[in-house]
């Protein structure tokens, strides 16, 4: 059987194949009891207990994918989608739509010059050489400080490079660069220093405008859902009717400050918890918190 049939009708997934999102996004998809297998060097993987497939590739080739359609699906960082979005003629609007800030991979793509320099200022790089990988965001940054349309030719002379951007005023090449910034220390230790920032990113949950499926909205409640919220009072009583898990009587039902809302407590089975999950989210509950119990004694 080829790969086309393998991926009939399957959800498309697309996560960074390798990179600073990648293993938290793992992380994520194990939480969301996403059950697969990445063969050796293949970047095409089926998920065991759900009709998806996940595609590993590039955080930057992303958006694109699922701009097209190619994918309905995808994790990546926000800088990569303004990139694409960037990149799209006036008036165009893009097939990417954020679905949830994920809350990690949190970096700043920033302007930099080398810190012995006397340039301080992002407007004292007009007209001079400028590195980065994000062409279309640095374009629209400098239009702006040049005062000119999008698309108009700058005097900013932006190129673009694919790796090692903050060697490049180091070798001669740039005057400044436009670059991520995680903790700095990448920065500081090519002598660089931050002068503007261009854009604020984080991981995100993203989906082709056009997909919308009953699958794509159980495994981005199941995302959304890794994260701790409470039950509403109203919705307990239906809640009731999932709380006898094995080892465990009776949910333990908390009070909050807020009067109509509760957090609700009960023991549930490893290989079941994304199911009952997906069960705590019809009846009402916002956040839900999974944590490891280390040992337990019941009669």
């Amino acid at each position: 059987m080829d790969l086309v049939n393998h991926l009939e009708g399957r959800l498309l997934f697309a996560v960074p194949k390798k990179g600073r999102l990648q293993q938290a996004t793992l992380d994520l998809l194990s939480g969301a009891d996403v059950q697969f297998r990445r063969e050796t060097r293949l970047d095409i993987a089926l998920v065991k207990n759900l009709p998806i497939a996940l595609i590993f590739l590039p955080a930057a080739d992303i958006p694109t994918f699922v701009g097209e359609g190619r994918v309905d699906i995808g994790i990546t960082g926000r800088d990569q989608v303004a990139e694409h979005d960037a990149t799209l003629p006036a008036g165009e609007v893009s097939g990417v739509e954020e679905i949830l800030d994920l809350g990690f991979g949190g970096c700043k793509l920033q302007v930099q010059v080398p810190q012995k320099g006397d340039i301080n200022e992002a407007s004292q790089l007009v007209g001079r050489n400028v590195v980065t990988s994000f062409t279309a965001l640095s374009e629209a940054f400098f239009a702006k400080l040049e005062g000119v349309a999008p698309g108009e030719k700058l005097s900013t002379k932006i190129k673009y490079v694919g790796g090692s951007v903050e060697a490049a005023c180091a070798l001669g090449v740039a005057d400044g660069i436009v670059d991520l910034v995680e903790s700095g220390e990448t920065m500081k230790a090519a002598g660089l220093k931050a002068i503007d920032t261009v854009v604020e990113s984080t991981a995100v949950l993203v989906k082709s405008r056009n997909s919308n499926t009953d699958l794509l909205n159980l495994i981005t409640s199941r995302i959304r859902a890794i994260r701790p919220v409470p039950v509403q009072h109203s919705s307990l009583q239906t809640g009731n009717r999932i709380k006898n898990y094995p080892g465990k009587r009776a949910p333990t039902i908390t009070a909050l400050e807020e009067p109509e809302w509760v957090a609700v407590s009960s023991m549930v089975e490893k290989k079941r918890i994304a199911t009952v999950m997906d069960e705590l989210i019809k009846v009402g509950a916002t956040d839900i918190l999974v944590l490891n119990i280390a040992n337990s004694r019941t009669d």
